[in-house]
């Protein structure tokens, strides 16, 4: 694939490190203002460094633009003239939604919004995608390269506001868990360090037993309690003082807040 991606900073490094390690390029141009922050990549075979976006542009077929959102417009607009019928366009710019960038380039374009989360750079992220009506030709593309950075869902464009707060939000909200795990590690006489580890790896465990058996969650809880047993005492204390409810009202909240700002800026 012949890709390149328009403002390489820290997520566009994510993507690129990706990328690379995959060995998921023909060709990779990465653009930056400052090519300095970006040193880093010299040296990788068939891959360039520029500060021209309409040079990258010219030399790929897959544009995934990782800009600031207040520079979004402006680059569209410098290279929109090199942007042909083979170009898929990728957006990962929270909040620009497809109508705004079809204003930009055209509706004829394949434009499709991608929603990586920080875990990315780590090969882990879960990806939401969207796409316009071209867009869903080439949907499969994006799958293939952000399924090579962890793992990705197609989704209406209309839930692209739930799936920041599921997903983006969503890992603050899982490393809040993690925390509480390990704080509770340290009373019970494990020493900090030790903690996390255990609270990191046991979320870890949970988590894959889930994507590899494809179980409900209650499957899985219903493997760990027993009658009378210690599991099921702490899960009903943890219920008692409102860890679900607690949890949903939080994600609920985030997302009335992504809402308001969204009105805001219309």
């Amino acid at each position: 694939m012949k890709i390149a991606i328009i403002g390489t900073g820290n997520l566009g490094k994510s993507i690129a490190k990706g990328l690379i390690t995959n060995n998921a390029i023909t060709s990779l141009y990465l653009t930056k203002r400052n090519l300095e922050s970006i040193a880093e990549f010299e040296g990788y075979k068939n891959v360039f460094l520029t500060k021209d976006n309409k040079k990258a542009v010219e030399n790929s077929d897959i544009l995934i633009f990782a800009v600031q959102p207040t520079h979004f417009e402006d680059i569209l607009q410098e290279i929109k003239s090199s942007i042909t019928e083979k170009h898929v366009v990728i957006s990962t710019i929270t909040g620009f939604i497809i109508p705004k960038i079809e204003e930009q380039i055209g509706t004829d374009k394949f434009i499709i919004r991608a929603m990586p989360n920080t875990a990315i750079a780590v090969g882990k992220s879960m990806t939401c995608l969207c796409s316009n009506l071209q867009g869903e030709k080439r949907i499969k593309i994006a799958e293939a390269i952000f399924n090579r950075l962890g793992h990705s869902l197609s989704i209406p464009e209309s839930q692209m506001q739930a799936a920041t707060v599921v997903c983006a939000s969503g890992i603050a909200f899982w490393m809040r868990l993690i925390r509480a795990t390990t704080q509770a590690a340290i009373q019970l006489g494990f020493d900090a360090k030790e903690a996390q580890e255990l609270a990191m790896y046991t979320s870890e465990g949970a988590a894959n037993l889930l994507i590899e058996n494809g179980n409900h969650p209650e499957e899985e809880i219903d493997r760990v309690t027993t009658p009378q047993g210690c599991t099921i005492e702490g899960l009903n204390e943890m219920e008692h003082k409102g860890l679900s409810s607690s949890l949903i009202q939080g994600m609920v909240a985030s997302f009335n807040k992504i809402n308001n700002i969204k009105k805001e800026q219309i």
